[in-house]
């Protein structure tokens, strides 16, 4: 294996949306940083059965549905 070519490895801790966290190793940050999730297991519909809305934090689906107004699609 090469050696100085891959990235550092390292315990950071995950929060999940309902407040709990976990420690795990990751790539991800710095060594002792947090990540927060904004959608999780515990919230995605497709998890959840569908109960929870996605909230289009981006506009994304307004976006698109701007974007697309013009061809007759409902």
């Amino acid at each position: 294996m090469k050696q100085d070519i891959h990235p550092d490895y390292h315990d950071i801790t995950v929060k999940m949306t309902d407040g709990t966290t976990y420690q795990t190793r990751s790539t991800w940050g710095k060594a002792g940083d947090t990540l927060v999730l904004d959608i999780d297991s515990k919230s995605h519909p497709a998890w959840t059965g569908g109960a929870a809305r996605l909230v289009d934090s981006g506009g994304q689906v307004a976006k698109f549905k701007r974007r697309f107004a013009g061809l007759g699609l409902k």
